[in-house]
């Protein structure tokens, strides 16, 4: 469903039918595995950067943030952008990337944040309500005090959107940037195409 909308540019509908099918058909303490690529996919099905395209960080960062447990594959840190060989030895090229970069922040937060924490230990995914619904998702998961805020535009357009965050006041800092957001009421955010935002009191 993440690959319809960053590769073929369909709204999010069957996206969110995914999330409200997994809600009503997986136990609470369930693992589901979250990627955008893993080895058969890569093999056989492109690589991460063919498959999402401009919306790959944006892919990345509601796996890093929604029910799950996620799954980085080897070299996706070092912004692998080709196929591996399945049965023969194929070196891959270990670099710096903007890639590590987001996954370090996302999997220092699931750490430290109960709300992203695995099974019945985390936060429910709660849907918050934006007024650009078919391109931008948007949510909040708490649990025991602890709460992420995760907006995200699937959109290769800039969008300005108001969040009906109004039960979510309070001080937050955003995860990618380290800058701090108070929210009171419905928030008004600027997201540049494909842009992600992730905010946490903790």
């Amino acid at each position: 469903a993440m690959k319809e909308v960053t590769h073929d540019g369909k709204p999010l509908d069957n996206l969110i039918e995914y999330f409200a099918h997994d809600v009503s058909t997986f136990p609470h303490d369930g693992y589901r595995m979250l990627f955008t690529d893993n080895h058969d996919k890569n093999s056989w099905s492109g690589n991460q950067y063919s498959n999402f395209c401009d919306g790959l960080h944006a892919a990345m960062v509601l796996c890093g943030t929604m029910n799950g447990m996620p799954l980085v594959y080897s070299g996706q840190e070092a912004g692998l952008d080709r196929s591996l060989q399945f049965f023969d030895r194929d070196t891959i090229e270990w670099q710096h990337h903007v890639n590590a970069e987001i996954y370090r922040r996302l999997f220092a937060l699931k750490h430290r944040n109960k709300a992203l924490w695995n099974g019945h230990w985390g936060g429910t995914m709660v849907r918050i309500y934006n007024d650009y619904m078919s391109r931008v998702l948007s949510f909040v998961r708490e649990r025991e005090g602890d709460k992420v805020i995760t907006v995200v535009n699937f959109s290769p357009d800039a969008v300005a959107v108001t969040l009906h965050t109004q039960f979510d006041n309070g001080t937050y800092t955003e995860i990618f940037t380290d800058k701090k957001v108070t929210i009171k009421g419905k928030q008004r955010m600027a997201l540049p195409a494909w842009s992600y935002v992730v905010l946490s009191n903790r």
